[in-house]
């Protein structure tokens, strides 16, 4: 795997259930191929300020959006290697830059700003973290997913998150994948990426299962329930 990974592409979320996941699958498997590294738990610590101003902005943005994150593929040790990531929107374009690091060295380098690694990406998120005044872990959100390529297109991607959860108060991603869960059991979030259109037969089966594209972002919604936790218990101080 590179230590230096840059995306650019077109992204689409959907919320299924999953009778449709299984009805989809079953309409597009032959066009597909599972992910080298099959089935994964991926865990999110997100980068922010105190008054979580990156997630705010995200949320009230039109046209761009912007997060930092430090991203591991199952539970870490500090010795683990897990990509730093700057993941940007702008006009419905995803561009996501991430340099691969030791955990240990990620968290030195969020703690301190110093880091021994210098090339474009690298500058590029030292360029955001001094922009947003060094922000610190936030939110940590992790999910099971499935994912698939385009047998006959690499550039096509879908993956199938399920088990959606997060915490506050233990940003640690060495201690596990626990968390309150966002979504209903059952539920999934599809994301389908492609370098440009989609391919014919994956947009059919979409239309036949009347599977519509929907607005969702993981940290977003996670905000969003915190801060109905924080309204709740403020009302209740205050009866």
């Amino acid at each position: 795997m590179k230590d230096i990974l840059i995306f650019k592409r077109v992204e689409k979320k959907y919320r299924i259930d999953e009778s449709k996941k299984n009805m989809l699958l079953a309409m597009i498997i032959d066009n597909l191929k599972a992910d080298p590294h099959g089935k994964s738990t991926v865990c999110s610590v997100y980068l922010d300020t105190p008054d979580r101003l990156l997630i705010r902005n995200s949320i009230e943005a039109r046209t761009y959006k912007e997060k930092l994150r430090i991203r591991s593929y199952g539970t870490p040790k500090p010795e683990t290697d897990v990509f730093l990531e700057i993941k940007k929107k702008f006009k419905g374009v995803v561009h996501k830059r991430r340099v691969k690091m030791p955990l240990e060295k990620a968290l030195e380098y969020v703690s301190t700003g110093k880091t021994d690694i210098n090339n474009q990406i690298m500058r590029e998120i030292d360029y955001a973290m001094h922009f947003y005044r060094h922000p610190a872990p936030s939110m940590l959100i992790a999910y099971e997913r499935d994912a698939y390529f385009g047998k006959d297109d690499e550039g096509l991607r879908l993956t199938f998150d399920r088990n959606i959860r997060f915490r506050e108060q233990d940003t640690d991603l060495t201690q596990g994948s626990f968390g309150e869960h966002i979504l209903p059991d059952g539920e999934y979030v599809l994301e389908i990426k492609t370098n440009g259109g989609m391919p014919l037969w994956l947009s059919s089966a979409l239309d036949k299962l009347k599977i519509y594209p929907t607005g969702f972002s993981k940290y977003a919604n996670a905000h969003d329930i915190s801060l109905e936790k924080t309204k709740t218990l403020l009302l209740k101080g205050e009866q």
